[in-house]
């Protein structure tokens, strides 16, 4: 797979709602339900990070969810990166970006959404041909107007930030032109996934799901 590929396959991604969830599983017996309440409330594409024993399982029961696009985040090797597609991962997000990552995501052929904090890291993707990147961490990194001026001079990037959105800023990120999508976790709160309150996790999916874009 090409950067290039890799880049259209996720902007195909990060264009069927403007939030992806990110999530953090530590019970994968509980992962199959909470997929269906995300999709249900019009969240499809889900990251389910690999900072867990559960993520790889957690990976395999989402994808059986019918409607569902599960991809495995938090890649940092080459060998997350097999263990990942062997789990059924259709896409990966990595929160930085190596060339032996890149290597081995590509030769999987699982499109790699790589993560940049800086304008320096962004033309390093773009010149490699990653014309879609994860803007991370955030908030930490300047928010809105540090991506809004990044995107001034790397017009040609557009990215799906993370690391510290929120209901209250999410809003802020997607109106931006270099967006496509954000990255959150306040849709599967762990109180509510904890209780197996999938009405509670499909409603906060349905109002994630109608946030405005650019």
């Amino acid at each position: 797979m090409t950067p290039q590929d890799a880049s259209q396959s996720n902007e195909a991604l990060c264009r069927l709602a403007p939030v992806i969830p990110v999530l953090v599983i530590d019970d994968a017996s509980k992962a199959r339900a909470l997929a269906e309440a995300l999709v249900a409330g019009g969240l499809p594409v889900l990251e389910v990070t690999l900072r867990t024993p559960a993520a790889l399982d957690a990976i395999r029961e989402m994808a059986q969810v019918e409607g569902g696009i599960v991809g495995a985040g938090t890649l940092l090797t080459p060998e997350d990166v097999a263990a990942a597609k062997a789990a059924g991962a259709k896409f990966g997000v990595s929160p930085g970006a190596t060339d032996i990552l890149l290597d081995a995501c590509e030769a999987a052929d699982l499109p790699l959404l790589p993560g940049i904090a800086t304008s320096t890291e962004a033309m390093r993707l773009l010149e490699r041909g990653y014309t879609v990147q994860k803007f991370f961490p955030a908030e930490a990194n300047g928010g809105v107007p540090a991506l809004k001026s990044i995107g001034g001079p790397i017009p040609q990037v557009r990215f799906c930030p993370t690391g510290g959105v929120s209901p209250a800023n999410a809003p802020a990120y997607l109106a931006l032109s270099n967006t496509l999508c954000v990255g959150g976790s306040w849709v599967a709160p762990k109180d509510l996934v904890a209780a197996g309150d999938w009405a509670g996790i499909t409603e906060l999916a349905r109002t994630a799901a109608a946030l405005p874009r650019s």
